[in-house]
């Protein structure tokens, strides 16, 4: 049972085939360059970017393969993306009478530590149920993972999502876009030290929700009046400042749930800082944290869509009606 899957719900073009858990093939066109003049993600030359792409990069991932199903991203995400790749699925399932398979973005997300090569690696089972962790540029949310396609949102960000924030530091600082790897490789080079110690916001809080709008407001003041405090330092005080309430709100919820099994995807995963900070956690409630095992897979993707999907073909969960996809869906599930 194979599956092309396509995702373009924010600045990349993807397109991937899948079999279970297995990438047969993957192809990212990502629009970085394009955006990184503007300091972030210009809308309409995203959905430009999408339309001049998608049929070469869906062409590229089905080489020599012949495929069951096809799977589109239906959100959340950016509309005017998100209706590129969701037009181009409907025109393929027509063409090559195929069911089409709606996917919500953050599921795949969810799924990603388990998505696999074409040579079944890693070998990882599935024992439920995981705290699941989202954290990208767009979200930042807990999620139970009960069992396949079964989940139950326990927190979730009430404004800007971690990834967000980052950036936005990154932008006060004149560091350029996307934020989060110069971030990171500056708060590396002072051995991640938190000189100033800006707010950690909604620790205080019973609930496991996070808001990071306050820290970016915090921090914009404190660059307005202090103009020669020393880059390093400030980057890496404001990433400790994130990662530090990510850290203490997954301790809340590991507490509350009773779930000492975690698995945590989105693009700010991929900060080496943070896996050994979670690392580190679950050693101390001896249980375990799962990380997408190959670094494309902490982005914006096609094959994490297509192993979702998968599980969904099993389900015979596929669109009944095609109007359903032009809904672009929260993660309320």
């Amino acid at each position: 049972m194979k599956i092309l899957s396509i995702d373009t719900s924010c600045d990349e073009t993807a397109a991937a085939v899948v079999e279970g858990r297995r990438v047969l093939s993957n192809v990212i066109y990502s629009q970085i360059l394009i955006h990184k003049k503007w300091g972030g993600v210009v809308p309409s030359l995203a959905k430009r970017a999408h339309e001049e792409r998608i049929d070469l990069v869906i062409d590229e991932a089905l080489k020599k393969n012949k495929i069951d199903y096809i799977a589109v991203t239906q959100g959340p995400g950016l509309a005017v993306a998100l209706e590129v790749g969701i037009k181009k699925a409907k025109e393929l399932a027509e063409k090559y009478d195929k069911k089409l398979i709606s996917v919500n973005h953050l599921e795949g997300h969810i799924y990603s530590p388990f998505v696999q090569n074409s040579r079944g690696n890693p070998v990882r089972e599935f024992h439920f149920p995981y705290l699941a962790l989202v954290i990208s540029g767009g979200h930042t949310e807990f999620v139970i993972f009960k069992n396949h396609l079964d989940y139950e949102i326990i927190g979730a960000t009430l404004d800007d999502a971690a990834g967000e924030a980052i950036d936005k530091a990154a932008k006060l600082l004149n560091l350029g876009y996307p934020g989060g790897p110069v971030i990171e490789k500056l708060a590396g080079d002072v051995k991640n030290i938190d000189s100033y110690r800006f707010p950690r916001p909604m620790l205080k809080s019973n609930d496991l929700n996070f808001s990071f709008s306050g820290l970016k407001t915090s921090f914009y003041y404190f660059l307005k009046k202090n103009h020669n405090e020393p880059i390093k330092e400030l980057a890496s005080s404001f990433q400790e400042a994130v990662f530090d309430t990510i850290i203490k709100k997954t301790e809340k919820a590991i507490k509350k749930s009773g779930i000492n099994r975690l698995i945590v995807g989105g693009g700010v995963i991929a900060n080496l800082r943070l896996r050994q900070l979670f690392r580190n956690l679950t050693n101390q409630y001896q249980g375990e944290v799962l990380f997408p095992a190959y670094k494309y897979l902490s982005g914006d993707n096609a094959a994490m869509i297509g192993v979702v999907a998968s599980y969904k073909a099993e389900r015979k969960i596929f669109v009944e009606n095609e109007e359903e996809l032009d809904r672009i869906p929260r993660f309320s599930l």
